[in-house]
């Protein structure tokens, strides 16, 4: 599940799917779809999203999640954080009405927390005011862990992480890895350092001859005699 995404492949097969569905429904008009690219009001959500769902309704044994926990994330930013300030329309949206709707909703809430899916803060919205969605991927593998997933929703899960290369269950890199800068050429070693000797001394500043002042050579200056202006 280490694969990333290819982005050439993927508009490969976009644009295949666009010619089938041009196909299959001819002279469609573009404006009768909801489009990603053009109309506002979406949210990421991963393509493992209904067997996660799926999962969530059989660990609460009974009592199904799964509309309470979509709620959550279609309101959130993409940022895993929910402002509860508003409890009775979030338990209309969850499925719940009547006078015992916000009861059950929080009874939903505090059983995705003990699930370990949500963490909840109080505030000024009371008990629940703030919750924060925990990566479902890595929850659904310590239930798995402890025998809590049945083995059918586990290899559904696996296989669809496996399709869109999800990788929140791949283990961490060792503490070894090679990084890419690690693994640049490194520098030339020279002898020394190859051998392990040390590298000889710089050689002496040369010495000067007994008796003199300097240690270069001075050529003599031939000085021309004066011209004799006798007779003249």
């Amino acid at each position: 599940m280490s694969l990333t995404p290819n982005k050439r492949q993927t508009t490969k097969i976009a644009s295949q799917k666009q010619a089938l569905r041009d196909t299959l429904w001819e002279g469609l008009e573009e404006a009768k779809l909801w489009t990603y690219n053009n109309k506002g009001g979406w949210l990421n959500i991963p393509r493992s999203f209904p067997i996660i769902l799926r999962i969530l309704d059989l660990l609460s044994k009974g009592k199904p999640l799964s509309a309470t926990y979509l709620d959550l994330w279609c309101r959130t930013f993409n940022d895993s954080f929910v402002i509860a300030n508003k409890p009775r329309e979030m338990a209309f949206a969850s499925g719940f009405s009547g006078e015992r709707a916000e009861r059950t909703w929080m009874a939903r809430i505090r059983l995705l927390e003990g699930l370990g899916f949500i963490d909840v803060k109080s505030g000024p919205s009371g008990p629940i005011s703030y919750i924060l969605i925990l990566n479902p991927y890595l929850v659904i593998k310590e239930h798995q862990s402890k025998g809590m997933v049945d083995p059918s929703s586990w290899h559904a899960l696996m296989e669809k992480m496996i399709e869109i290369r999800a990788t929140d269950l791949d283990p961490p890199p060792p503490a070894n890895a090679v990084t890419p800068e690690a693994s640049a050429a490194p520098l030339p070693m020279t002898a020394a350092q190859l051998f392990g000797v040390a590298p000889p001394p710089p050689p002496p500043p040369p010495m000067a001859e007994p008796g003199s002042l300097f240690t270069a050579s001075v050529s003599p200056v031939s000085v021309p005699s004066p011209t004799s202006t006798e007779g003249t």
